[in-house]
C-alpha cells in the first residue's frame, strides 16, 4: 500500500510497485496486488492509472483489496447496509459486471475481522445479503479464516456446515490462503488446520490445487482470466467429493 501511494504521487520515481516485486516482494506478489487496493481507496480515482496493476489474472486482487478496506473502515454501508457500487469505474475495459464479484470476495474476507472471527456471527452476517453474493462472500471468508486464523477446528467446522452449497467457493478461498502462505514460507499450524477443515487434505497439497489450476496463457471469452482460475479451483474440489 504504501509503494502504491508513493507511485500516485506526482513526484518521485513512480516505480515502487514494480522494483519490489521485482525482488523479495514477489514471495508476497498477492498480498501486494490487495495492497494496491487499499492504496485505490484512499486515493483520487483520477490517480488510479498510476498503480493498476496490470497482470491479466492477478490485477482482480486489487479490488480484493479494495472491498476489504472498504467493507472494513466504512462497515455500515458496506456490511450492515449491503452497498454495492451500480457502476464500479475500474479496470475501465471491464468486464463491468465482475467488478462487484471480487468487490465482494474482499467484503468476505473483511467480514472475518469485523466478525471478530466468530464463524456464527460470520454466517449470520452473510445470510443478511441477498443469496447471490454468498458464494463470493464465502469465499472470501474462507480464505482469511484459512490465512489469518483466530477460530479453532471446531469452529471452523460450523463455517463449513453453513456454507452449505458454498461450500466449493470456501474450498477454493482455502486454497488460494494456502497458496499465499507457502509462497511466501511462512505456513503456520493454524493452516493446516484450516486446509483440513475446508478442503480435506494438507496446506501444501491444497496450495498446489491452486496452482496448478491457474490460466497459464490468455482466456478467451468475456470471463477473466482470474474467475476462470477460481472456478477451475472450486470445481476440483466437487470433482473429487470434498463438497
Amino acid at each position: 500500500m504504501g509503494f502504491a501511494i508513493r507511485d500516485a504521487l506526482p513526484f518521485g520515481r513512480g516505480d515502487n510497485i514494480s522494483r519490489f516485486l521485482a525482488g523479495r516482494g514477489q514471495s508476497h506478489v498477492y498480498m501486494a496486488y490487495v495492497g494496491i487496493g487499499w492504496a485505490m481507496a484512499r486515493l483520487p480515482r483520477v490517480l488510479w492509472t498510476r498503480i493498476a496493476p496490470t497482470d491479466p489474472v492477478l490485477r482482480w486482487l486489487a479490488l480484493d483489496g479494495y472491498g476489504f478496506h472498504q467493507a472494513y473502515f466504512h462497515t455500515n454501508r458496506y456490511v450492515h447496509e449491503r452497498y454495492q457500487h451500480d457502476r464500479f469505474p475500474w479496470p475501465v475495459e471491464g468486464p463491468q459486471w465482475y467488478a462487484n464479484r471480487v468487490l465482494d470476495q474482499g467484503v468476505g474476507r473483511a467480514l472475518w475481522f469485523v466478525c471478530g472471527t466468530a464463524p456464527a456471527l460470520v454466517v449470520k452476517t452473510i445470510e443478511t445479503f441477498p443469496r447471490h453474493r454468498w458464494p463470493d462472500l464465502y469465499a472470501g471468508t474462507g480464505l482469511a479464516a484459512t490465512y489469518a486464523g483466530g477460530a479453532d477446528e471446531s469452529e471452523l467446522r460450523t463455517l463449513w456446515d453453513a456454507a452449505g452449497d458454498c461450500r466449493p467457493q470456501v474450498a477454493q478461498g482455502a486454497a488460494f490462503a494456502a497458496s499465499a502462505r507457502l509462497r511466501a514460507g511462512l505456513v503456520v499450524p493454524h493452516n493446516e488446520v484450516a486446509t483440513r477443515v475446508f478442503c480435506g487434505m494438507p496446506a501444501a497439497e491444497a496450495a498446489q490445487m491452486s496452482d496448478g489450476n491457474r490460466p497459464d496463457a490468455p482466456v478467451r471469452g468475456d470471463e477473466p482470466a482470474y474467475e476462470v482460475w477460481r472456478r477451475r479451483v472450486a470445481n476440483e474440489f466437487v470433482s473429487i467429493g470434498r463438497c
